[in-house]
């Protein structure tokens, strides 16, 4: 695919490149809501759109996507399969629903959204088929720990390309993050931004005065300097711009070392630790 230029996109072991800055829609309400913030996302110059069965506006974004005036090859869209449709046949249900009320007749990304134990490798090899039947250019994980990884990467004919987690310099999932670059998996932040909980850190806001930024684009910042794909969330105009703008925040090694050291295993979302 094609990216806008300046914005810095990672290769996927499939040998697709995923934009590096996405848009998330967690939480955005569906309808007008939903689909303004992903039609401005677009206009501002995203490529990177990330939703989910779960979240309930998949048809908002698909439209949004089919209404902006870019090519559908310029934007990476992504969705996921929820725990209760899991299983090889409901996986690929929810991925032909999926499709269907996004409007589209391909996902960039498909992945599974929660390591649901007794249906976890029917669920991959559903993912797999989804890829061969092109109905997916790519398949992924969010939420696997290690562990997960491991016994899927024992089975599987295809390795995951992204695995979706949270992660920012208070939940630094450092071991985590070696392992994936090890096995050649893309590793994705969600709630980079940690939920607003952490942008009054002193440290962070040192950082930020320091180069002229805010403390939402040293956090972002951070995850890209790292080699992270990161979506951060947000309807509003003047926060997707300053999100954006995340990408032209250059942070030094003192920086990122001062932000590294934040680590507290602090979790703005239930642990997937807890899962078998």
């Amino acid at each position: 695919m094609n990216t806008t230029p300046g914005q810095p996109a990672l290769a996927l072991n499939t040998g697709f490149a995923i934009p590096q800055l996405g848009l998330g829609v967690y939480q955005a309400e569906a309808g007008s809501e939903a689909y303004d913030a992903v039609i401005t996302a677009l206009e501002l110059g995203y490529r990177h759109i990330d939703t989910a069965s779960i979240y309930g506006n998949e048809a908002d974004v698909g439209r949004a996507v089919r209404d902006s005036s870019l090519p559908r090859s310029e934007v990476f869209v992504v969705s996921k399969v929820w725990t209760k449709d899991q299983g090889y046949d409901q996986t690929l249900r929810a991925c032909e629903r999926s499709l269907q009320l996004l409007g589209l007749d391909q996902l960039d990304l498909y992945l599974v959204h929660w390591p649901k134990p007794e249906t976890r490798k029917d669920t991959w090899r559903a993912m797999e088929r989804l890829t061969r039947e092109g109905m997916a250019r790519a398949v992924g994980v969010s939420n696997y720990t290690i562990r997960h990884l491991e016994q899927l990467l024992a089975t599987a004919n295809t390795p995951p390309a992204v695995n979706q987690v949270e992660f920012h310099p208070f939940l630094y999932q450092r071991e985590l993050l070696q392992f994936c670059r090890a096995q050649g998996v893309v590793l994705e932040a969600y709630s980079p931004l940690t939920r607003g909980e952490r942008l009054n850190d002193k440290t962070v806001c040192a950082i930020a005065d320091k180069h002229g930024a805010t403390p939402a684009q040293v956090l972002i910042a951070w995850c890209l300097t790292l080699g992270l794909v990161v979506i951060p969330k947000s309807v509003r105009r003047a926060r997707l711009m300053e999100n954006l703008d995340s990408i032209a925040l250059k942070l030094d090694e003192e920086d990122m070392d001062r932000l590294g050291a934040l680590d507290e295993g602090f979790r703005t979302c239930w642990n997937p630790e807890e899962l078998p």
